[in-house]
Protein backbone atom coordinates (compact mmCIF):
# COMPACT_ATOMS: atom_id res chain seq x y z
CA UNK A 1 0.00 0.00 0.00
CA UNK A 2 2.81 2.39 0.93
CA UNK A 3 4.65 1.65 -2.29
CA UNK A 4 1.50 2.39 -4.29
CA UNK A 5 1.05 5.68 -2.45
CA UNK A 6 4.70 6.61 -3.05
CA UNK A 7 4.39 5.76 -6.73
CA UNK A 8 1.26 7.90 -7.03
CA UNK A 9 2.99 10.87 -5.39
CA UNK A 10 5.97 10.44 -7.70
CA UNK A 11 3.71 10.33 -10.78
CA UNK A 12 1.93 13.51 -9.75
CA UNK A 13 5.26 15.23 -9.11
CA UNK A 14 6.56 14.24 -12.54
CA UNK A 15 3.38 15.46 -14.22
CA UNK A 16 3.55 18.82 -12.46
CA UNK A 17 7.23 19.22 -13.30
CA UNK A 18 6.69 18.26 -16.93
CA UNK A 19 3.71 20.61 -17.26
CA UNK A 20 5.73 23.43 -15.76
CA UNK A 21 8.62 22.72 -18.14
CA UNK A 22 6.43 22.63 -21.21
CA UNK A 23 4.63 25.83 -20.18
CA UNK A 24 7.95 27.56 -19.76
CA UNK A 25 9.09 26.40 -23.17
CA UNK A 26 5.87 27.56 -24.87
CA UNK A 27 6.05 30.95 -23.16
CA UNK A 28 9.70 31.32 -24.05
CA UNK A 29 9.06 30.47 -27.71
CA UNK A 30 6.50 33.22 -28.27
CA UNK A 31 7.00 36.93 -28.72
CA UNK A 32 5.22 39.87 -27.05
CA UNK A 33 2.39 40.18 -29.58
CA UNK A 34 -0.74 38.37 -28.28
CA UNK A 35 -1.30 35.05 -30.02
CA UNK A 36 -4.98 35.96 -30.36
CA UNK A 37 -4.28 39.32 -31.99
CA UNK A 38 -7.65 40.89 -32.82
CA UNK A 39 -8.42 43.84 -35.09
CA UNK A 40 -7.34 46.50 -32.60
CA UNK A 41 -4.17 44.52 -31.87
CA UNK A 42 -3.28 44.21 -35.56
CA UNK A 43 -3.88 47.92 -36.13
CA UNK A 44 -1.62 48.61 -33.17
CA UNK A 45 1.12 46.45 -34.69
CA UNK A 46 0.94 48.52 -37.89
CA UNK A 47 1.28 51.76 -35.93
CA UNK A 48 4.19 50.32 -33.95
CA UNK A 49 5.86 49.28 -37.19
CA UNK A 50 5.45 52.75 -38.71
CA UNK A 51 6.80 54.34 -35.53
CA UNK A 52 9.90 52.14 -35.68
CA UNK A 53 10.26 52.81 -39.40
CA UNK A 54 10.21 56.59 -38.91
CA UNK A 55 12.75 56.21 -36.10
CA UNK A 56 14.87 54.10 -38.48
CA UNK A 57 15.20 51.54 -35.72
CA UNK A 58 13.99 47.99 -36.49
CA UNK A 59 15.23 46.86 -33.06
CA UNK A 60 12.08 48.42 -31.61
CA UNK A 61 10.01 45.68 -33.26
CA UNK A 62 9.36 42.08 -32.14
CA UNK A 63 10.86 40.56 -35.27
CA UNK A 64 11.41 36.88 -35.89
CA UNK A 65 15.08 35.99 -36.23
CA UNK A 66 14.39 34.88 -39.80
CA UNK A 67 11.99 37.67 -40.76
CA UNK A 68 11.59 38.16 -44.52
CA UNK A 69 11.49 41.74 -45.86
CA UNK A 70 10.95 43.10 -49.36
CA UNK A 71 10.67 46.47 -51.10
CA UNK A 72 8.99 46.43 -54.51
CA UNK A 73 9.56 42.67 -54.75
CA UNK A 74 13.26 42.89 -53.92
CA UNK A 75 14.44 41.05 -50.81
CA UNK A 76 16.62 43.26 -48.61
CA UNK A 77 17.63 43.18 -44.94
CA UNK A 78 15.27 44.91 -42.52
CA UNK A 79 16.76 48.32 -41.84
CA UNK A 80 18.05 48.81 -45.38
CA UNK A 81 16.42 50.64 -48.30
CA UNK A 82 13.49 52.86 -47.33
CA UNK A 83 14.42 52.41 -43.67
CA UNK A 84 17.44 54.65 -44.31
CA UNK A 85 15.63 57.42 -46.20
CA UNK A 86 12.19 57.69 -44.59
CA UNK A 87 11.53 61.10 -43.03
CA UNK A 88 8.14 60.64 -41.40
CA UNK A 89 4.54 59.52 -41.66
CA UNK A 90 2.16 61.21 -44.02
CA UNK A 91 -1.44 62.16 -43.27
CA UNK A 92 -3.24 59.28 -44.97
CA UNK A 93 -3.79 55.89 -43.33
CA UNK A 94 -6.00 52.96 -44.33
CA UNK A 95 -5.58 49.62 -42.52
CA UNK A 96 -7.01 46.22 -43.48
CA UNK A 97 -6.99 43.47 -40.84
CA UNK A 98 -7.28 39.68 -41.00
CA UNK A 99 -7.35 38.42 -37.39
CA UNK A 100 -8.13 34.86 -38.45
CA UNK A 101 -4.88 34.47 -40.42
CA UNK A 102 -2.74 36.90 -38.38
CA UNK A 103 -2.06 39.29 -41.24
CA UNK A 104 -2.62 43.01 -41.62
CA UNK A 105 -2.15 45.50 -44.47
CA UNK A 106 -1.81 49.25 -44.74
CA UNK A 107 -2.09 51.81 -47.51
CA UNK A 108 -1.01 55.35 -46.73
CA UNK A 109 1.38 58.21 -47.29
CA UNK A 110 4.93 58.43 -45.96
CA UNK A 111 7.57 61.13 -46.34
CA UNK A 112 10.90 60.86 -48.15
CA UNK A 113 13.17 63.52 -49.67
CA UNK A 114 10.84 66.26 -48.49
CA UNK A 115 7.78 64.89 -50.30
CA UNK A 116 5.01 62.34 -49.71
CA UNK A 117 4.90 58.94 -51.36
CA UNK A 118 2.38 56.11 -51.27
CA UNK A 119 3.22 52.95 -49.37
CA UNK A 120 1.42 49.63 -49.32
CA UNK A 121 2.50 47.37 -46.46
CA UNK A 122 1.73 43.81 -45.38
CA UNK A 123 2.75 42.24 -42.07
CA UNK A 124 2.41 38.61 -41.04
CA UNK A 125 2.47 37.58 -37.39
CA UNK A 126 3.37 34.15 -36.08
CA UNK A 127 4.05 33.06 -32.50
CA UNK A 128 3.88 36.63 -31.28
CA UNK A 129 6.45 38.02 -33.68
CA UNK A 130 6.55 39.65 -37.12
CA UNK A 131 7.72 37.06 -39.64
CA UNK A 132 6.98 38.77 -42.97
CA UNK A 133 7.17 42.40 -44.11
CA UNK A 134 6.16 43.20 -47.69
CA UNK A 135 6.43 46.82 -48.80
CA UNK A 136 5.42 48.39 -52.11
CA UNK A 137 6.32 52.04 -52.71
CA UNK A 138 4.92 54.41 -55.33
CA UNK A 139 7.10 57.50 -55.47
CA UNK A 140 6.76 60.93 -57.16
CA UNK A 141 7.42 60.72 -60.87
CA UNK A 142 5.89 57.26 -61.23
CA UNK A 143 4.01 56.53 -64.44
CA UNK A 144 0.28 56.38 -65.04
CA UNK A 145 -2.47 58.34 -63.29
CA UNK A 146 -1.53 59.35 -59.78
CA UNK A 147 -2.00 62.13 -57.26
CA UNK A 148 0.06 61.52 -54.14
CA UNK A 149 -0.28 65.10 -52.89
CA UNK A 150 -4.06 64.96 -52.72
CA UNK A 151 -3.97 61.67 -50.79
CA UNK A 152 -1.77 63.42 -48.24
CA UNK A 153 -4.14 66.37 -47.62
CA UNK A 154 -5.36 63.86 -46.28
CA UNK A 155 -7.84 61.83 -48.27
CA UNK A 156 -10.24 60.17 -45.82
CA UNK A 157 -11.44 56.61 -46.53
CA UNK A 158 -15.21 56.43 -46.89
CA UNK A 159 -17.23 55.08 -43.98
CA UNK A 160 -18.42 52.15 -46.09
CA UNK A 161 -14.97 50.57 -45.72
CA UNK A 162 -15.54 50.20 -41.97
CA UNK A 163 -19.06 48.77 -41.79
CA UNK A 164 -19.48 45.47 -39.95
CA UNK A 165 -21.49 42.93 -41.96
CA UNK A 166 -23.95 40.85 -39.86
CA UNK A 167 -22.49 37.34 -39.39
CA UNK A 168 -25.33 35.65 -41.27
CA UNK A 169 -24.66 37.83 -44.33
CA UNK A 170 -20.88 37.43 -44.47
CA UNK A 171 -19.31 35.66 -47.40
CA UNK A 172 -16.75 32.92 -46.87
CA UNK A 173 -13.07 33.60 -47.29
CA UNK A 174 -12.92 31.66 -50.56
CA UNK A 175 -16.02 33.41 -51.94
CA UNK A 176 -14.47 36.81 -51.32
CA UNK A 177 -11.18 35.73 -52.90
CA UNK A 178 -13.09 34.35 -55.89
CA UNK A 179 -14.67 37.74 -56.56
CA UNK A 180 -11.33 39.55 -56.27
CA UNK A 181 -9.71 37.01 -58.59
CA UNK A 182 -12.60 37.45 -61.02
CA UNK A 183 -11.69 41.13 -61.21
CA UNK A 184 -8.15 40.29 -62.30
CA UNK A 185 -9.44 37.73 -64.81
CA UNK A 186 -11.73 40.43 -66.20
CA UNK A 187 -8.88 42.91 -66.70
CA UNK A 188 -6.60 40.33 -68.31
CA UNK A 189 -7.21 40.49 -72.08
CA UNK A 190 -10.39 42.44 -71.33
CA UNK A 191 -12.89 41.80 -74.14
CA UNK A 192 -16.19 43.04 -72.70
CA UNK A 193 -17.66 39.53 -72.61
CA UNK A 194 -17.67 39.10 -68.84
CA UNK A 195 -15.56 36.94 -66.54
CA UNK A 196 -14.36 34.00 -68.63
CA UNK A 197 -17.06 34.74 -71.20
CA UNK A 198 -19.97 34.67 -68.74
CA UNK A 199 -21.30 38.06 -69.85
CA UNK A 200 -21.20 39.46 -66.31
CA UNK A 201 -18.80 41.49 -64.18
CA UNK A 202 -19.06 41.72 -60.36
CA UNK A 203 -19.63 45.47 -59.87
CA UNK A 204 -22.20 47.51 -58.00
CA UNK A 205 -23.78 50.42 -59.86
CA UNK A 206 -21.72 52.90 -57.83
CA UNK A 207 -18.39 51.03 -58.05
CA UNK A 208 -15.44 53.42 -57.86
CA UNK A 209 -11.68 52.94 -58.19
CA UNK A 210 -8.65 54.98 -57.08
CA UNK A 211 -5.19 54.24 -58.50
CA UNK A 212 -2.12 55.72 -56.82
CA UNK A 213 -4.24 58.54 -55.48
CA UNK A 214 -6.12 59.38 -58.70
CA UNK A 215 -9.72 58.31 -59.37
CA UNK A 216 -10.00 56.41 -62.64
CA UNK A 217 -13.80 56.03 -62.67
CA UNK A 218 -16.85 58.30 -62.31
CA UNK A 219 -14.91 61.54 -62.75
CA UNK A 220 -17.11 64.49 -63.61
CA UNK A 221 -15.28 67.29 -65.48
CA UNK A 222 -15.30 70.69 -63.80
CA UNK A 223 -16.21 73.84 -65.76
CA UNK A 224 -12.55 74.40 -66.62
CA UNK A 225 -12.44 70.93 -68.15
CA UNK A 226 -9.55 69.72 -65.98
CA UNK A 227 -10.82 66.70 -64.12
CA UNK A 228 -12.96 66.99 -61.02
CA UNK A 229 -14.49 65.00 -58.20
CA UNK A 230 -15.76 61.49 -58.51
CA UNK A 231 -19.51 61.23 -58.51
CA UNK A 232 -20.92 60.69 -55.06
CA UNK A 233 -17.97 61.68 -52.91
CA UNK A 234 -14.53 63.09 -52.22
CA UNK A 235 -11.76 62.21 -54.64
CA UNK A 236 -8.42 63.54 -55.83
CA UNK A 237 -8.12 64.99 -59.35
CA UNK A 238 -8.80 62.66 -62.21
CA UNK A 239 -6.52 60.81 -64.57
CA UNK A 240 -6.25 62.37 -68.03
CA UNK A 241 -8.53 61.09 -70.78
CA UNK A 242 -7.25 57.87 -72.30
CA UNK A 243 -5.36 56.85 -69.17
CA UNK A 244 -6.25 54.63 -66.26
CA UNK A 245 -5.83 50.92 -65.65
CA UNK A 246 -4.28 49.33 -68.67
CA UNK A 247 -2.70 52.62 -69.68
CA UNK A 248 -0.62 53.04 -66.55
CA UNK A 249 3.11 53.05 -66.91
CA UNK A 250 3.15 54.04 -70.59
CA UNK A 251 2.39 57.08 -72.71
CA UNK A 252 -1.20 56.15 -73.49
CA UNK A 253 -3.31 59.25 -73.69
CA UNK A 254 -0.27 61.56 -73.78
CA UNK A 255 -0.19 61.71 -77.58
CA UNK A 256 -3.20 62.81 -79.69
CA UNK A 257 -5.47 59.98 -80.75
CA UNK A 258 -5.30 58.93 -84.41
CA UNK A 259 -7.94 60.78 -86.47
CA UNK A 260 -9.83 57.57 -87.26
CA UNK A 261 -10.57 56.63 -83.66
CA UNK A 262 -12.59 58.24 -80.86
CA UNK A 263 -11.05 60.02 -77.90
CA UNK A 264 -12.26 57.86 -75.01
CA UNK A 265 -12.42 59.47 -71.57
CA UNK A 266 -12.40 56.20 -69.63
CA UNK A 267 -12.07 57.93 -66.24
CA UNK A 268 -15.55 59.41 -66.73
CA UNK A 269 -17.07 55.92 -66.99
CA UNK A 270 -18.14 53.65 -64.16
CA UNK A 271 -16.38 50.34 -63.49
CA UNK A 272 -18.90 48.21 -65.38
CA UNK A 273 -18.93 50.43 -68.48
CA UNK A 274 -15.13 50.34 -68.74
CA UNK A 275 -15.03 46.57 -68.54
CA UNK A 276 -17.95 46.04 -70.93
CA UNK A 277 -16.20 48.26 -73.49
CA UNK A 278 -13.17 45.96 -73.47
CA UNK A 279 -10.98 49.01 -72.84
CA UNK A 280 -8.24 47.17 -70.95
CA UNK A 281 -7.23 44.73 -73.68
CA UNK A 282 -3.64 46.00 -73.35
CA UNK A 283 -3.22 44.04 -70.11
CA UNK A 284 -2.17 40.70 -71.54
CA UNK A 285 -1.32 38.83 -68.36
CA UNK A 286 -1.99 39.14 -64.62
CA UNK A 287 0.14 36.70 -62.70
CA UNK A 288 1.54 36.14 -59.19
CA UNK A 289 -1.94 36.69 -57.77
CA UNK A 290 -2.08 36.42 -53.98
CA UNK A 291 -4.80 37.21 -51.45
CA UNK A 292 -3.01 37.37 -48.08
CA UNK A 293 -5.47 39.59 -46.19
CA UNK A 294 -9.20 38.83 -46.11
CA UNK A 295 -11.51 40.69 -43.73
CA UNK A 296 -14.76 38.71 -43.71
CA UNK A 297 -16.39 41.03 -41.18
CA UNK A 298 -16.06 44.03 -43.52
CA UNK A 299 -16.03 42.22 -46.86
CA UNK A 300 -12.52 43.30 -47.87
CA UNK A 301 -9.80 41.50 -49.83
CA UNK A 302 -6.24 42.90 -50.02
CA UNK A 303 -4.46 41.39 -53.00
CA UNK A 304 -1.09 41.36 -54.76
CA UNK A 305 -0.52 40.73 -58.47
CA UNK A 306 1.64 41.69 -61.43
CA UNK A 307 0.14 43.27 -64.57
CA UNK A 308 2.07 42.58 -67.79
CA UNK A 309 1.32 45.03 -70.59
CA UNK A 310 2.79 46.97 -73.50
CA UNK A 311 3.24 44.03 -75.89
CA UNK A 312 -0.15 44.79 -77.48
CA UNK A 313 -1.40 48.35 -77.95
CA UNK A 314 -4.01 47.97 -80.69
CA UNK A 315 -7.28 46.08 -80.57
CA UNK A 316 -10.99 46.18 -81.22
CA UNK A 317 -13.40 47.36 -78.54
CA UNK A 318 -16.53 45.37 -77.79
CA UNK A 319 -18.63 47.74 -79.91
CA UNK A 320 -16.46 46.98 -82.95
CA UNK A 321 -14.38 50.17 -82.80
CA UNK A 322 -10.66 49.74 -83.58
CA UNK A 323 -8.61 51.42 -80.86
CA UNK A 324 -4.90 52.10 -80.33
CA UNK A 325 -3.08 53.26 -77.23
CA UNK A 326 -0.47 55.37 -79.00
CA UNK A 327 3.04 55.09 -77.62
CA UNK A 328 2.05 52.19 -75.41
CA UNK A 329 4.43 49.86 -77.19
CA UNK A 330 7.10 48.87 -74.69
CA UNK A 331 6.84 45.77 -72.47
CA UNK A 332 6.29 46.90 -68.88
CA UNK A 333 4.67 45.59 -65.74
CA UNK A 334 2.92 47.04 -62.73
CA UNK A 335 3.50 45.69 -59.23
CA UNK A 336 -0.10 45.90 -58.03
CA UNK A 337 -1.45 45.92 -54.49
CA UNK A 338 -5.20 46.29 -54.48
CA UNK A 339 -7.92 46.46 -51.83
CA UNK A 340 -11.44 45.42 -52.82
CA UNK A 341 -14.57 46.31 -50.86
CA UNK A 342 -17.22 43.70 -51.68
CA UNK A 343 -20.94 44.01 -50.92
CA UNK A 344 -23.46 41.25 -51.63
CA UNK A 345 -21.08 39.52 -53.98
CA UNK A 346 -20.15 42.62 -55.97
CA UNK A 347 -17.18 45.00 -55.88
CA UNK A 348 -18.11 48.48 -54.69
CA UNK A 349 -14.71 50.11 -54.13
CA UNK A 350 -11.15 49.49 -55.32
CA UNK A 351 -8.03 51.16 -53.95
CA UNK A 352 -4.69 50.51 -55.62
CA UNK A 353 -1.04 51.29 -54.92
CA UNK A 354 1.28 50.05 -57.64
CA UNK A 355 4.56 51.24 -59.19
CA UNK A 356 5.90 50.36 -62.60
CA UNK A 357 8.31 47.43 -62.72
CA UNK A 358 10.48 45.47 -65.11
CA UNK A 359 8.48 43.32 -67.51
CA UNK A 360 7.08 40.11 -66.02
CA UNK A 361 8.71 40.70 -62.65
CA UNK A 362 8.56 37.60 -60.46
CA UNK A 363 7.53 37.97 -56.84
CA UNK A 364 9.84 36.57 -54.15
CA UNK A 365 6.73 35.63 -52.14
CA UNK A 366 5.33 32.12 -52.62
CA UNK A 367 1.77 31.15 -53.40
CA UNK A 368 1.15 33.27 -56.49
CA UNK A 369 -1.50 32.04 -58.92
CA UNK A 370 -1.99 32.61 -62.63
CA UNK A 371 -5.78 32.76 -62.36
CA UNK A 372 -6.05 30.41 -65.35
Amino acid sequence: MLSRFAFGVLAVAITVALTSYLSTRVDASTGPIPLNCNRACLEGVVNDYLTALVARDPKRLPLSADVKYSENSQLVPVGDGFWKTVEGRGKYTHIFADPEFGQVAYMGTMLEAGAPLLMSLRLRLELGRITEIETVLFKPGGGGPNNIADMDKPYVPEDIWFKSIPPAQRMSRQELIGIADGYFSSVQKNDGKGINGTGTYPFTNDCHRIENGAPTTNVQPNPAGRGGAAAGGQAPPAAPAGQGRGARGGDAGAAPAPPAQPNINASAMDCLSQFKLGYYFVVQNIHSRRYPVVDQERGIVYAHSVFDQGTVNSGVLSDGTPYTFRGFNRPTSILVTEAFLIENGKIRRVEMVGPGAIYHINSPWPGGLSGN
